[in-house]
C-alpha cells in the first residue's frame, strides 16, 4: 500500500494511492484520524486499505497539494557517514557507532515541492537517502524485532548547506534551513518493499546520475539503527529515521557541484518510487 499526505479543500489529510487516483481518508476521520501520523498512532492503516479497495470517490493528482510524507513528525533522526562509499570519499574512518543529528519538521518539503537555496549560502548539496517511518511506540527494540515497528519506507533528499554544516563538528545548522529536505512521494508499506538492504538508490541532477548504490553498502543496517535509536529515546509513530547517503555528493566532486535555481533533483529508490524537486532561490 502507498500512502500520501496532502492538502485538499484547505485541509491537511492523507490517503491511499490506487490505480484510479487517491482515496481521501478524511471522510473516515472519526475512526482513522486526520493525518497520517494520527492514523499510525491509532493503528488504523489496515482499515484504510479495506476502505480504499471499495471506495468510489477518488481524487486526481492535480486536485491535491502534496505534503511531506509525515508533515509533523516529532523526531527526524538522520544518520551521517553510513555508506562505505561515502566514508571513502570523505576520507573519514569507518564509524564504530551511528553518527546522528536531527532535522526539524519545518525544514522539509514535499514531492514536486521546491527545495530552497537560502540567501546565506550558495553551497546547497544533494543527498539521496532511504527514509524509515516508525509505526509503533518503540523502546529498547532489538534488531531482530525491528521490522515489527516499521510503518514503511520513503525517499528523502537530505539537502545540506555545506558551509553551515561545517561551522562546527555538529551538523545541525547546515541541515535545517527551511525547505531543504525533500520527503516523498509517498510511504510504501513493508510488504511492498521487502528487504530494505536489497534496494537500489539513484540520485539524478538535471537528468544526470550523481549517486548510484545499493543499500547493502550501509554500514549500520535499518534494524541496527532502530535498536540503537530506541535505546536512547522512545520512537513514536510517525518518527522518521533517514539512513544516510552514498558516495557522489556535490561537495566531494572536483570541482564541487552545488545546486542552483532551476535545477531538478530526483531521488529514486527501487520498490518505492521517485522523489522530484525543483530548486529555487530564497525570496
Amino acid at each position: 500500500m502507498k500512502l500520501v499526505s496532502f492538502r485538499h479543500s484547505g485541509h491537511a489529510t492523507y490517503g491511499v494511492v490506487t490505480d484510479r487516483g487517491i482515496v481521501d481518508a478524511a471522510p473516515f476521520g472519526t475512526s482513522l484520524g486526520l493525518t497520517l501520523k494520527e492514523a499510525l498512532e491509532r493503528g488504523s492503516l489496515n482499515a484504510l486499505a479495506d476502505l480504499a479497495s471499495s471506495a468510489s470517490d477518488v481524487l486526481g493528482w492535480s486536485d491535491v497539494e502534496l505534503l511531506p510524507v509525515i508533515p509533523d513528525p516529532q523526531k527526524i533522526l538522520c544518520v551521517g557517514i553510513n555508506y562505505l562509499s561515502h566514508v571513502q570519499e570523505t576520507g573519514r574512518e569507518v564509524p564504530d557507532k551511528p553518527m546522528l543529528f536531527a532535522r526539524f519538521a519545518d525544514s522539509q518539503t514535499a514531492h514536486d515541492g521546491s527545495i530552497v537555496r537560502p540567501r546565506a549560502s550558495e553551497r546547497l548539496d544533494f543527498e539521496g537517502e532511504l527514509a524509515v517511518v516508525i509505526g509503533k511506540r518503540a523502546r529498547h527494540v532489538k534488531a531482530t524485532d525491528a521490522f515489527g515497528v516499521i510503518a514503511g519506507y520513503s525517499c528523502y533528499n537530505d539537502g545540506s548547506i555545506r558551509d553551515w554544516q561545517r561551522h562546527t563538528s555538529q551538523f545541525t545548522p547546515g541541515k535545517n534551513f527551511p525547505q531543504t529536505g525533500g520527503f516523498g512521494p509517498w510511504l510504501v508499506t513493508p510488504d511492498e518493499v521487502g528487504d530494505p538492504s536489497n534496494l537500489t538508490l539513484t540520485t539524478r541532477l538535471n537528468g544526470e546520475v550523481m549517486q548510484h548504490a545499493t543499500t547493502d553498502d550501509l554500514i549500520f543496517s535499518v534494524p541496527h539503527l532502530i535498536e540503537y535509536c530506541s535505546t536512547f529515546c522512545t520512537l513514536l509513530p510517525g518518527d522518521v529515521i533517514i539512513t544516510g547517503t552514498t558516495g557522489g555528493v556535490g561537495a566531494f566532486r572536483e570541482p564541487p557541484l552545488w545546486m542552483k535555481a532551476g535545477d531538478v533533483v530526483e531521488v529514486e529508490i527501487s520498490q518505492i518510487g521517485t522523489l522530484r524537486n525543483v530548486v529555487i532561490d530564497e525570496s
